[in-house]
């Protein structure tokens, strides 16, 4: 029996693959969320089980040793994001697609998982400096966070080669549109990877 299909948004942090993927969310309602876990702190506007699945380090490699993860990566020393297998069950349960929205390891190795079943978009702004002012103007991190952040910037921005389908996220409608077709191909067939 063939894996359900999935669709992945990959990109650096401020490239806008987040709003992106609201957007197709709230235009096609074949599309499920898929919640990512994390051990990161909970910002004070984020709901547990609504925009992540918060947990202690402690708890999340419990889960690791349980086998519980399609994918995991430690991001930063006891910054650990992945996606549950409980969550693509939970989705599939009710006969959705998975919509993923994760950082460009994470892209990589949900494609691996799934191949041919899943269509991996990166979202690209054409100059690393535009993502430096976005992840600035969010004002959701220190300085110290910022600059993990930026430090991985350029090899993640040139991962694109990875991916299906580049969606150039310059100006947010043109972003838009482009993400609709590519999504639109995808759930008709038309697209595979």
């Amino acid at each position: 029996m063939p894996q359900p299909k999935a669709l992945i948004f990959s990109a650096p942090s401020g490239s806008g693959k987040t709003t992106i993927v609201h957007h197709l969310m709230g235009k096609y309602p074949t599309l499920g969320f898929s919640i990512s876990a994390t051990t990161r702190p909970r910002r004070s506007h984020e709901i547990h089980g609504q925009d992540y699945y918060f947990l202690s380090p402690q708890e999340f490699r419990d889960k690791l040793s349980q086998n519980a993860f399609v994918e995991h990566e430690e991001v930063y020393q006891d910054r650990y994001y992945g996606t549950l297998k409980s969550e693509l069950d939970r989705l599939w349960n009710q006969g959705k697609i998975v919509v993923f929205d994760v950082d460009v390891v994470g892209g990589q190795a949900l494609k691996k998982y799934f191949g041919d079943e899943a269509l991996a978009v990166f979202v690209k702004v054409s100059e690393l400096a535009v993502i430096e002012k976005r992840l600035r103007a969010r004002n959701t991190e220190d300085e110290e966070s910022l600059k993990m952040r930026l430090s991985k910037l350029e090899q993640e921005w040139r991962s694109e080669r990875h991916f299906d389908v580049v969606v150039v996220n310059d100006e947010l409608e043109s972003a838009f549109q482009q993400a609709e077709v590519v999504v639109g191909d995808f759930l008709q067939g038309i697209i595979t990877s």
